[in-house]
């Protein structure tokens, strides 16, 4: 990976809807070098997708919180089960598995408390094998971002298929 493949990912992650042709002036490229290396950054799964923030409140997903939780035991059979039923749950947008006092940390959304609480006791305390939660609600979002720092002149072995970190043909050095 070099500095333009950097500047690519840089630009997508600002705007993943950037036309190709938009993207290539801002990176210094003619758009079909431009293209060849988004589609090689693709094929690498250095960028595995491209979505479309929707803002919470505006579809009802407004209210967010974090639930920490402790399972009956720590084994295959209970992770397995309690991943399963997580993985099958629209409101529940991040799970790690977690070091700590709790095995798997949530980040779950939904519109209000009180579907919260619902989330809670119907569906999250139905699981079989969750001992227990501690939720933390957050008053204020201070910073929210999906972008992460890329940093200038780093090399990240396999980042970009058949990079010799030589610009291609077409490309310009900047």
């Amino acid at each position: 990976m070099d500095d333009i493949d950097r500047r690519i990912l840089r630009a997508l992650q600002e705007d993943g809807a950037i036309a190709n042709q938009t993207l290539a002036a801002r990176v210094g490229l003619s758009p079909s070098p431009c293209l060849r290396r988004v589609r090689a950054l693709q094929a690498a799964g250095v960028i595995r997708r491209t979505v479309a923030l929707v803002d919470g409140k505006a579809v009802g997903a407004g209210f967010v919180a974090y639930v920490e939780v402790r399972l009956e035991k720590q084994s295959e059979a209970f992770s397995s089960r309690f991943e399963a039923a997580i993985l099958a749950r629209p409101e529940v947008l991040e799970c790690a598995f977690v070091t700590g006092g709790y095995d798997y940390l949530l980040k779950v959304a939904v519109a209000d408390l009180d579907e919260f609480h619902g989330f809670l006791t119907e569906t999250l305390a139905r699981i079989d094998g969750v001992a227990n939660t501690r939720t933390t609600i957050p008053v204020k979002r201070i910073k929210e971002t999906t972008a992460l720092r890329i940093r200038t002149g780093e090399t990240s072995a396999g980042a970009r298929a058949g990079s010799t970190g030589r610009a291609a043909s077409g490309d310009r050095n900047l």
